[in-house]
């Protein structure tokens, strides 16, 4: 089979051998290079060594401490604070899926699941984080308006955002959030609209997800965060005009 991604790095963090062992030949084959950490700390150690991974296959359950501790360090580390993350678990029960998003999550995958699948799902969340080459090309800020508000100004392209002159670094789910946001300036954002647009999410379940990213990307955007306004008992929208207006 021809390499399709031979640059790209995958962290494998799964307890069980034999199941990584399916994950690297099938990754392998697809042109993915491959490392693996069967607990937290391991992976951890891999995750901020060269090479960097370009994605991380997080299980959920592991024998030193949870995935969820493992996704925390990850987000407050600048190694890998926009490190796409895949949240891979036996769990299905719908607080957990909502545990792995609001711990910085870009996407969750239950076991048992075809590795097709996977495959599917690293490819979409690394274009959506800017690591896979999108099918198609996106307008840049120049050319769109609607990716600059305020002191806020979003590149698509490049993946990036700044604040006055300020980079700033989000993660692959908050740039989407953002880039969301922006694109639809003026215009209110339920919840339930949020969640199936940004996290293609069922739509019929309430959960705090959004609330605690829209908390965490205000709190990243500093002063920018302003321009993400709450309409109490809707959702939220971006301004059209600055906060002060």
């Amino acid at each position: 089979m021809t390499a399709t991604n031979p640059a790209k790095h995958v962290l494998i963090v799964e307890d069980e051998p034999d199941l990584v062992q399916i994950l690297e030949y099938n990754l392998n084959r697809e042109g993915y290079t491959t490392a693996s950490a069967l607990n937290g700390e391991r992976a951890l150690e891999l995750a901020w060594a060269q090479p960097r991974p370009d994605i991380v296959l997080l299980d959920l359950m592991l024998p030193d401490m949870s995935g969820k501790e493992v996704c925390r360090r990850l987000r407050a580390n600048d190694l890998t604070a926009t490190t796409p993350v895949i949240m891979v678990t036996a769990k299905g029960e719908e607080i957990d899926r909502v545990i792995g998003f609001e711990v910085g999550a870009d996407d969750y995958l239950v076991k048992p699941f075809s590795v097709r699948e996977l495959i599917l799902r690293i490819k979409a969340v690394m274009r959506r984080g800017g690591v896979e080459p999108a099918a198609a090309t996106t307008p840049t800020p120049a050319a769109d308006p609607a990716l600059q508000g305020g002191p806020i100004r979003l590149d698509v392209d490049a993946h990036r955002v700044w604040v006055g002159d300020d980079e700033v670094k989000l993660t692959a789910l908050e740039f989407r959030l953002l880039h969301t946001f922006m694109s639809r300036r003026g215009r209110v954002q339920t919840r339930d609209r949020l969640l199936a647009d940004v996290w293609g999410y069922s739509p019929d379940v309430t959960t705090r997800t959004v609330d605690t990213h829209v908390k965490r990307l205000r709190h990243k955007l500093n002063a920018g965060g302003a321009w993400i306004e709450t309409v109490r008992g809707v959702g939220y929208r971006f301004r059209e005009k600055g906060p002060d207006a």
